[in-house]
């Protein structure tokens, strides 16, 4: 397969997404109008809860076995992988680059979480319709390329809706204190001001002053007892500040000791409950659920197949799922408006971002594949190869900006790093694959 030909297989499905995400946002602009803010948010949602898990559930019944998963083991850590050197590479770029602190999730999730669900599903079974690859007969190819990407779009989806979903809510958590913290500031700032601005009435002079009004000796013993005064107030003064910051550092050290005793357990209740929150996310609970019918041969045979007696709801979670794709990408585009109206994303960011994904990511995968290879940890099949490769290579998930829009934090800065990355991604993705299936080719791996 040549380099152009390469590129155009590569590059139609980044062009089909570039497409429809550009109908979304002239849908969510001035101009149209038909998908204002309230909107985004609900249809982000509708997504969230309907659209993805039914996607996940009918793609993963549909083609899975339990061969499959014994088969394909490395897959899980190969995702694992790419989310865990992605996410190290972020955490470079935020202790380099110090973005905000809101951020810092978004900047880790971009470039740990890859895009391993719809552009898999159209890349993948798009290289097995070109000759001269090394993948064989382009039935059998497509067939396989259907369900690496399912697989890989479940996995995908797992790690998605928990670890980065962690990140982005930890980012909103962050966004929200620093607001909280910005709107104290301001508060203690009006109030000094207004204390300032207060006239200090006990050293101001009478229209008539003492030595106009009275003679010396009476003036001296007043200005005494005016002293004496002052001084009883000052001490005043200070035995209450005393009594205050004796009260307060009272409470504080039984606040401490409370905190103290705090048992081991309650901690970790805290920590389950938090994980137990992110693991019963619909998507999460779909990738579950998928599994055990596509793995169990007699749950599979109750849905799949003109006899199944509950076909039906096979039927209707492809008719529900179809919707996934194509509102992903239009929220995608609508996103897009906000940030280029007003996210001020410093471009080293930017750099910093399309750098870990395209050019050191991938040169990792390489590293990892050739050397599970050699192992004997994967199976001899170069498509599944060519797959385990693709998944270090892919631009960040777009379901991060349906994450942004649902804890509504970062949904400007993450539709400009989606515009920049998803447009790098065309030659990109090009260029890898033709790396990726030189190797394969050459038996290099």
């Amino acid at each position: 397969m040549g380099f152009w030909t390469l590129l155009e297989v590569a590059s139609m499905p980044i062009l089909q997404v570039l497409i429809v995400s550009l109908m979304g946002a002239f849908l969510a602009s001035n101009y149209s109008n038909l998908l204002p803010l309230d909107t985004l948010a609900a249809l982000n949602k509708l997504v969230f809860v309907v659209f993805s898990p039914c996607y996940i559930f009918a793609s993963l019944v549909q083609t899975l076995t339990l061969e499959d998963l014994i088969s394909w083991w490395f897959m899980p850590l190969n995702i694992l992988l790419t989310f865990v050197v992605g996410g190290l590479l972020g955490w470079l770029v935020v202790k380099i680059l110090r973005p905000k602190p809101h951020l810092e999730g978004l900047i880790i999730a971009t470039c740990s979480s890859g895009n391993l669900g719809n552009l898999v599903i159209i890349i993948v079974p798009a290289i097995c319709n070109e000759s001269g690859t090394p993948f064989g007969d382009t039935k059998a190819c497509r067939s396989a390329a259907l369900s690496y990407a399912s697989l890989s779009m479940a996995l995908g989806g797992f790690f998605i809706w928990t670890y980065t979903y962690h990140l982005v809510r930890t980012s909103s958590m962050k966004f929200k204190a620093l607001e909280v913290a910005q709107a104290q500031a301001q508060a203690q700032a009006q109030a000094q001001q207004e204390i300032t601005k207060t006239p200090n009435k006990d050293l101001e002079g009478d229209s008539q002053t003492c030595l106009l009004t009275k003679d010396k000796a009476q003036c001296d013993d007043d200005d005494h007892h005016h002293e004496y005064d002052h001084l009883d107030l000052v001490v005043s003064e200070i035995n209450s500040v005393e009594h205050k910051f004796t009260t307060t550092s009272t409470t504080q050290q039984n606040q401490a000791a409370e905190l103290e005793h705090t048992s081991l357990w309650s901690r970790v209740s805290q920590l389950l409950h938090k994980i137990r929150e992110e693991l019963l996310a619909p998507p999460t609970i779909a990738v579950f659920v998928g599994l055990v019918f596509g793995a169990t041969k007699w749950l599979k045979n109750l849905i799949i197949g003109p006899s199944a007696p509950l076909r039906v709801i096979q039927d209707s979670a492809q008719l529900v799922g179809g919707g996934t794709l194509p509102c992903i990408t239009l929220l995608l585009g609508g996103n897009l408006t906000q940030g280029l109206r007003s996210s001020n994303i410093k471009p080293s960011l930017l750099g910093g971002v399309i750098f870990c994904r395209y050019i050191l990511l991938p040169g990792i995968g390489i590293l990892i594949v050739r050397g599970a290879n050699h192992l004997g940890f994967l199976p001899s099949e170069p498509l599944f190869l060519y797959l385990l490769m693709l998944q270090f290579t892919l631009p960040p998930a777009m379901n991060i900006g349906t994450m942004t829009q649902l804890f509504n934090v970062g949904q400007e800065e993450c539709s400009v790093l989606f515009l920049w990355t998803y447009l790098v991604a065309a030659p990109a993705l090009a260029i890898w694959s033709t790396i990726f299936i030189w190797i394969l080719s050459s038996s290099n791996v």
